[in-house]
């Protein structure tokens, strides 16, 4: 009797396993050497499977514009679900490091959201597959070849191995009921001098959180110069803490006059994004322009907010869709990364109700009536003009030197400042 029960459950597994092997055949094709089909025949190969897409997940917002906007309207267009993965950027490298090293030729992820010293760590690794934009027909109609954002990633030439997403600038904000415009500052200076008048009320997030990273760059390029970044050795520590020493001692006495006295960091963005709401701090900030206008029509942010850049400028990035190496479902990657360049995609990205992402497509491409889908956006009174971010809108240096100045960020400023 006990035989025959585990006949029967082994039986069951094994119809189970066949089952799961049925789903596998349908859901991924035969990618074969997609490089050399033509569009029409990925498109016919993408359709009716799935696609994969692992990125940071933390902001609700924008999973809900991929979930309800992005998702609904690629399985119309294309016959292509959309798999939404939030995950953290180093976990998704160290397992296609691991699956690399493993040689495993089928992984699990077919796009990832990527960028900066990430995309160049990948690239390092053999990680990624490519090139790939010149075969998307959006990128060839809309996107500018020529633009230096298009050609490098952080510094880092990107060679057809990804493709734009969007465009993020680092961009301060204040709730003007409770700072007078006289005071915003609109260089490291001010912002010292303000912090402190009202000790205590100013802070930043603690490296490595990205925007707490940025933050501390763009106080490096604002007081030392952009251009002093340039051809720094991130292999000399020595130098490249030479060059900045004069940021790293502003950014030691301004520590002063911080929140708890700069023993203390707010770990995320959204941490300090919620003491700005809260009105424990006067000034937040986010690499996503739009991101205060966006809390403001939420209601998460009072309508009183504004946004501020310093007059010397902000760092700006560009964010990226990349392929991994491994990709199960290659077909469909190129199609959806493909679709995320439309000018209505690119369109609804743009708008602070969604994301407020800048686009990455070239204007002087787009017809009239495209044009029109970015000039109906409400941006909000909250959100700088886009040509005014353009004008003040400062290179991000190279990828390699970021690790190494949140490093110097540590010893000098969190662990030895006065």
């Amino acid at each position: 009797m006990v035989r025959k029960a585990l006949i029967i459950v082994l039986v069951a597994v094994l119809v189970v396993a066949a089952g799961l092997a049925g789903c596998d055949t349908k859901e991924v094709k035969d990618t074969g050497d997609i490089q050399k089909k033509s569009w029409e025949q990925i498109l016919a190969e993408a359709r009716g499977t799935t696609v994969n897409f692992y990125g940071w997940g933390g902001d609700q917002r924008i999973n809900k514009w991929l979930d309800e906007v992005v998702a609904p309207r690629l399985e119309d267009k294309y016959g292509i679900k959309l798999n939404r993965v939030g995950m953290d950027i180093d976990e998704i490298l160290n397992k296609l490091l691991g699956e690399k090293q493993a040689g495993r030729e089928k992984g699990s992820i077919d796009v990832v959201w990527i960028n900066g010293e990430n995309f160049y760590t990948a690239r390092k690794n053999g990680l990624l597959f490519g090139p790939f934009t010149s075969m998307l027909p959006n990128f060839q109609k809309y996107v500018n070849p020529d633009d230096p954002e298009v050609k490098n990633d952080f510094g880092y030439p990107i060679e057809g191995y990804e493709a734009p997403y969007g465009r993020a600038q680092l961009v301060l904000t204040y709730d003007s009921t409770r700072l007078p415009e006289s005071e915003v500052p609109k260089d490291h200076k001010a912002l010292l001098e303000l912090a402190k008048k009202y000790p205590g009320r100013i802070t930043y997030p603690a490296p490595p959180d990205f925007t707490g990273s940025a933050f501390v760059r763009n106080i490096i390029c604002d007081v030392i110069g952009r251009d002093k970044l340039e051809g720094l050795d991130p292999g000399d520590k020595k130098a490249v803490e030479e060059a900045i020493s004069p940021a790293i001692e502003y950014l030691r006495e301004l520590k002063l006059y911080l929140w708890k006295n700069g023993e203390s960091y707010p770990a995320t963005l959204a941490q300090l994004n919620n003491m700005f709401a809260d009105g424990e701090v006067l000034i937040s900030m986010d690499y996503a322009p739009y991101a205060a206008a966006g809390k403001v029509k939420t209601g998460e942010f009072p309508p009183t907010v504004r946004s501020f850049v310093f007059e010397k400028g902000t760092l700006g990035n560009t964010h990226y869709l990349a392929i991994p190496f491994n990709a199960p479902n290659k077909a469909a990657a190129l199609v959806f990364i493909n679709y995320i360049l439309s000018p209505e995609v690119q369109a609804s990205k743009n708008d602070p109700a969604n994301w407020g992402d800048l686009p990455v497509i070239d204007f002087d491409r787009l017809s009239t009536e495209e044009r029109k889908l970015f000039e109906d956006i409400k941006l909000g009174e909250a959100a700088l003009p886009g040509d005014y971010l353009q004008a003040h809108r400062l290179a991000e240096p190279d990828a390699s030197l970021i690790p190494v100045i949140e490093e110097i960020w540590v010893e000098k400023v969190l662990k030895e400042g006065k």
